[in-house]
């Protein structure tokens, strides 16, 4: 079984708490205030808004070294939800594996809502989380994580699937934000 450490309490940090729990996976869950505590997880998530990423680096980037990183974030632009502020030829997850070269570094749960983790489903189907990074070993072992949490899970490529995963959740962040889909509902993938 793994360890993950997760990186923020929101709804997002306690869904994938919830998810890793019910495949029998041991949680530390660290909120702001426990930045004196050392992450403990072999797999850490980063569950905070794109903006607190940096910080996180600058506060934590040595005990991320030889970890592996799952990038969750969206890099919207949160005042006007019109655009992502990452270059175009770029992503988040790009961003943070450039500023941790010894974490092994994934993008995943960034196209999901809480809602959607913590009921497994969307609409008929179930959860799936699509998975991008350029570690293999990397990738089966957040793939079992949440495979064994219930959910499906995919392997969407290499790190440069990031910026896509990034558009993708970026739509749906701003059809949830604008009530053209609810904040249960979202993208189903099914074979």
């Amino acid at each position: 079984m793994a360890h993950l450490s997760i990186l923020g309490t929101g709804n997002m940090g306690q869904a994938i708490a919830s998810v890793a729990g019910k495949g029998g996976h041991t949680v530390q869950l660290l909120g702001q205030g426990d930045v004196d505590t050392a992450v403990s997880g072999d797999v850490v998530v980063l569950a905070v808004p794109y903006p607190a990423i940096s910080t996180i680096i600058g506060q934590r980037g040595d005990q991320l070294a030889g970890k592996v990183v799952v990038d969750i974030t969206n890099p919207l632009n949160f005042e006007t939800f019109d655009s992502l502020v990452v270059p175009a030829d770029s992503s988040a997850a790009a961003e943070i594996a450039a500023a941790l070269p010894e974490s092994r570094v994934l993008k995943a749960f960034n196209t999901n809502f809480a809602a959607t983790l913590a009921s497994g489903t969307v609409g008929d189907s179930r959860t799936t989380v699509l998975v991008a990074g350029d570690d293999a070993d990397a990738k089966s072992i957040l793939i079992g994580i949440v495979t064994s949490g219930g959910l499906e899970a995919i392997d969407a490529g290499s790190l440069t699937r990031a910026r896509e995963l990034e558009a993708l959740g970026f739509l749906q962040l701003t059809l949830a934000v604008s009530e053209k889909i609810s904040w249960t509902g979202g993208f189903g993938v099914n074979d």
